[in-house]
């Protein structure tokens, strides 16, 4: 059975040709990702309980939510939460199957505030944060579309559309390799760094500047000469981290809105803005290849928190982007690849309405030799397509 894949050649040029590119992350900190990653850990929790009790997951979509920002007194070896950030989880969940109560509410706060605890390790839950749940009941249509065909494949909530690409450039896997060296490595050096980074690269030409905007926390800050000399620390280790992944000039710049004559500087009390009165909404943030990349096509869904089963937008954007990166890891001569595929409400999701697969290839290489094997992969991911919702419920894929 045919499956629409469509693969054609592009005829642009190529993303490191191009003088301007931009890049952006949102560290986990960020109240966007915050919600993110609330949203997610919301849905895989369900998804565990529909299991437990039911025998299958049952439709759920938790991609809606905010964090609403709280109020505090940050200073230097302390600083005091005067107003918690306040987190409200909205969306729908099947409460009832079967005669079986399904304990929604509770398995969703206790999902989000486990999350939090895990996330910033900084804040006292039990003080710092008040979690909320507001979880309605799918509509009726949607939960006939959420039962599977004959063939077992569940059929697609929406006509939308998911899009991935490949390979990274050097910008992008820079932001990715600094946002993981801060979260890891570094924050374990040093604790004064939050949660809460946000990192924006600049590629001008061969000139690469980079932009970080980091929560600094003050009970690990004795005063404003060591937090100079964190961005000092931070700003030398991140440019050596960088120029790992590249030969072009790069220039690293910390927290550019400080005044340290005035003692305004990024300092905050558990690591976020989200204390400060700064609000995230879950889809606001990083796609599901965990990046902000205008210079590439990107779907403006939510991926966070959508069901697992058949959501287009979350099956779909993570299925373009597993897709790429396997087509430019196995097969010769692909300089860039972009993925698009375009579901229509109500069909198997392995049936999409179009694959489309647009490939730059590399000089002498051959289209035709490439399309063949590009096609291939696509069929064969669609094949397996479920592979991908047992992933995202044993969290080893990331949406953001």
């Amino acid at each position: 059975m045919s499956r629409n894949i469509r693969v054609e050649a592009l005829d642009q040029t190529p993303i490191e040709q191009q003088r301007i590119e931009l890049v952006e992350r949102k560290g986990i900190g960020h109240p966007d990702s915050l919600m993110d990653g609330i949203a997610e850990s919301v849905s895989r929790a369900l998804s565990r309980a529909y299991i437990e009790e039911c025998g299958a997951v049952l439709h759920h979509n938790t991609d809606q939510g905010e964090v609403v920002g709280g109020e505090t007194i940050p200073a230097f070896g302390g600083g005091k939460v005067i107003k918690p950030i306040y987190v409200l989880l909205v969306g729908r969940a099947t409460k009832q199957f079967n005669g079986i109560h399904i304990p929604t509410d509770a398995v969703a706060v206790k999902a989000a505030r486990d999350y939090l605890r895990s996330t910033l390790t900084n804040a006292d839950l039990d003080r710092d944060v008040i979690v909320d749940c507001r979880l309605g009941v799918g509509s009726t249509d949607l939960r006939d579309v959420f039962r599977p065909c004959q063939d077992n494949k569940p059929r697609a909530n929406d006509t939308s559309f998911g899009v991935g690409h490949a390979p990274f450039s050097e910008a992008e896997t820079i932001v990715l390799a600094l946002s993981e060296h801060i979260d890891g490595p570094l924050r374990k050096k040093c604790p004064a760094i939050g949660q809460d980074v946000k990192i924006m690269a600049l590629r001008d030409g061969e000139i690469i500047k980079i932009t970080l905007a980091c929560a600094m926390v003050g009970r690990y800050c004795s005063g404003i000469h060591e937090y100079l000399e964190i961005k000092e620390m931070m700003q030398a280790g991140l440019e050596k981290v960088a120029r790992r992944h590249t030969n072009r000039e790069v220039m690293v710049e910390v927290n550019t809105a400080d005044n340290p004559d005035t003692g305004s500087v990024f300092l905050t009390v558990i690591g976020t803005s989200a204390e400060m009165g700064d609000d995230g909404s879950v889809g606001r943030g990083n796609r599901c290849n965990g990046l902000i990349t205008p210079n590439r096509p990107m779907s403006m869904e939510a991926t966070s928190g959508k069901n697992p089963i058949n959501h287009i937008g979350k099956i779909y954007n993570l299925l373009s982007t597993q897709v790429a990166r396997e087509c430019v890891e196995k097969v010769e001569g692909i300089e860039e690849i972009y993925i698009r595929i375009l579901s229509q409400i109500g069909n198997p999701i392995d049936q999409p309405l179009v694959a489309s697969a647009q490939i730059l290839p590399k000089p002498g290489a051959s289209f035709k030799t490439i399309s063949y094997e590009v096609e291939s992969i696509l069929d064969t991911s669609f094949e397996n397509v479920t592979c991908v919702t047992e992933k995202v419920i044993n969290g080893e894929l990331k949406t953001f």
